[in-house]
């Protein structure tokens, strides 16, 4: 009788974690490596599971593809170590059980990480080898990006008529990463062709079977379910997980009450967990029949705008000339001058205040708290960088969360400087995701969605600024990646300083058919010892001889430094006024008054370009 026939009249029982038992044992490493150098760990993991009852093995390559294996300089062995694999549940199983060959999911919340281009070849090798190899079938699991498992099992299922079992993993309890409810993502994975579709991993029995309740029995497709023991615990260093099997036989007669006809294990569940389980269902008939449960419907507030919202600065740019100003935050305790800097430049005339978050990796008052005061003392419009550097996921989505509450909705997403040049080089730098990962969150915010597929209870209205490099040697691979945020939701762009005319002219030229507007950087100099710091030590930015040298000309006359950096801005400033409607000004070492002359040239420019129009009418 075939797995799917077996199905049709009985639950089957699937094995257990493999890394938690092998773990267990001391080993630390790459654990799909372990089907070359010691086989015979694998294979009694196999058999502990099979002695407790489970009637479906999986191959020991969860994470045997190029992406993970190339992380421990294995890429080489791919083909091996999935065919060792393979045979080694084989002679576990002996004919008796199903073996299955499983492919984990490689994009979490990192989904910039890799394309689906490379999802696609990364996944096609493993599949080839395991297809070839002769498994029972396929195991998809561990997929938190939805567009990642749609993707591979597409493929999947082009290429074999073996059973395919689909398992997501949650979260939250009820909905995926991207918001997707698991009652509609089980049924898009049954159209596209998934035997027995589930959940696995991140959540144990109580959330899983939380989540399952909402969803039907399929017409075309069975149920199954892979819970994790408990939530790990850190204990001098190692994770462990607790979790009574009693708990775990309990909780197998409610997961067949919701309809699963495949009920196995995950992360910190072992045999007794196994066994457990199939002492209290195997013997049972699945249900034919089950009453679904309506979840509660979930009311998501829109922000709505009303007659005192400004508009949002990618709108504004657009329709006028626009100048934003960056003022960053003190390094040393007061703000005094910061907020004398913030009401000069706010009664200049600018659009916008902008805050950097510890520009350099160097550690400075909060732009949160900076840009709220500055906003409630001086009614300055304030703009919050945020970067990937300094906070993880759960730091992110919390400041993000902190900001709308403020009214803060004006921000920059970028990556941030790496703390290794800052002032803290020993100090960790997060990256828990990429400048364009954080773009996407921003906009699912808007959407009243958080990363985890939860609902925030309201949607946010934030004006995503994105960053943008021109100082590159290769400026149309640039562009590619001003497209790509684009994709991701990025509203407008702040690039970083041009100290050249032509390099603005070039920059226009390149970036015209763009969707998003552009604020063009312009930071003036202070000194010559700044241009040779700028010119030298700043990656990507090289200043022209002549510009060198009259900063150099200068000396030490500050005033004289002062009005050549000026005198360079205001000629930068008049190449950009023809071809951007934006101009971003980068205060240096809060010299605001730099950047209030700056301002006022602007608005006198286009004063007298709108009197040279009333001329000509």
């Amino acid at each position: 009788m075939s797995f799917l026939e077996d199905l049709k009249s009985k639950i089957l029982i699937g094995d257990g974690a493999m890394g938690t038992m092998l773990y267990s044992h001391g080993v630390d490493r790459c654990f799909e490596e372990l089907n070359l150098s010691k086989p015979d760990d694998v294979i009694h993991v196999h058999e502990a599971y099979i002695q407790a009852g489970a009637n479906l093995i999986q191959t020991n390559t969860y994470g045997a593809n190029d992406i993970k294996l190339s992380r421990y300089g294995l890429e080489d062995e791919i083909r091996q170590i999935n065919k060792q694999a393979v045979e080694i549940a084989k002679r576990a199983a002996a004919g008796s059980t199903y073996v299955f060959g499983t492919i984990g999911g490689v994009r979490a919340f990192k989904k910039s990480a890799h394309t689906l281009e490379e999802i696609k070849r990364n996944f096609r090798e493993q599949l080839f080898v395991l297809l070839n190899e002769d498994v029972d079938g396929l195991l998809l699991e561990t997929y938190y990006d939805f567009d990642e498992l749609k993707t591979v099992l597409q493929i999947a299922r082009k290429e074999t008529n073996k059973p395919i079992i689909t398992n997501v993993s949650l979260h939250e309890p009820g909905v995926l990463q991207d918001g997707t409810t698991v009652k509609q993502a089980f049924l898009t994975l049954e159209e596209l062709g998934a035997n027995v579709i589930g959940l696995n991993c991140r959540l144990g029995p109580y959330h899983m079977l939380q989540a399952l309740e909402e969803v039907p029995l399929l017409e075309h497709a069975y149920l199954s379910v892979f819970p994790n023991s408990s939530l790990p615990a850190l204990n001098e260093g190692r994770l462990e997980y607790e979790s009574d099997e009693g708990y775990f036989k309990e909780s197998a007669l409610k997961f067949r009450e919701q309809g699963a006809r495949l009920i196995g294990g995950c992360c910190g569940t072992t045999p007794k967990h196994i066994k457990a389980m199939a002492e209290a269902v195997s013997h049972l008939a699945p249900i034919t029949d089950k009453k679904v449960k309506i979840p509660k419907e979930i009311h998501i507030q829109s922000t709505s705008a009303d007659k005192d919202t400004l508009a949002p600065l990618q709108e504004i740019v657009k329709e006028k000339r626009s100048v934003i100003v960056e003022l960053d935050p003190p390094k040393k305790l007061g703000m005094s001058i910061f907020l004398e800097g913030a009401q000069a430049l706010h009664d200049a005339g600018i659009d916008a205040l902008t805050l950097a978050d510890n520009s350099l990796a160097s550690p400075r008052i909060s732009n949160l708290a900076a840009g709220l005061l500055a906003r409630e003392k001086t009614n300055a419009r304030t703009l919050i960088h945020i970067t990937c550097r300094d906070r993880n996921l759960i730091g992110l989505q919390s400041h993000l969360m902190g900001l709308h509450t403020l009214g803060l909705s004006d921000v920059l997403a970028i990556t941030g400087d790496p703390s290794k040049i800052g002032d803290f080089p020993g100090a960790t730098s997060v990256y828990d995701v990429s400048s364009f990962d954080l773009i996407s969150l921003i906009k699912q915010f808007n959407e009243g969605v958080s990363y985890s597929g939860k609902p925030l209870g309201a949607k946010t209205n934030f004006s995503v600024a994105a960053a943008f490099n021109p100082n590159v040697r290769h400026l149309d691979k640039a562009v590619v990646r001003l497209e790509k945020k684009i994709a991701c939701g990025a509203d407008y762009f702040i690039s970083q300083p041009l100290y050249s005319n032509e390099q603005i002219v070039h920059v226009y030229e390149a970036t015209r058919n763009l969707k998003a507007p552009i604020y063009i950087g312009i930071m003036p100099l202070t000194s010559s010892r700044n241009a040779e710091f700028i010119h030298n030590e700043i990656p990507g930015i090289k200043l022209s001889d002549s510009i060198r040298e009259k900063m150099a000309e200068a000396g030490t006359d500050k005033e004289k430094a002062r009005q050549e950096g000026l005198a360079i801005a205001k000629d930068l400033i008049d190449t950009a006024f023809d071809l951007f409607n934006g101009i971003y000004l980068i205060t240096p070492f809060l010299q605001y008054d730099l950047t209030v002359e700056l301002t006022n040239y602007i608005h006198e420019k286009e004063k007298q370009l709108a009197e040279r129009k009333i001329t000509h009418v």
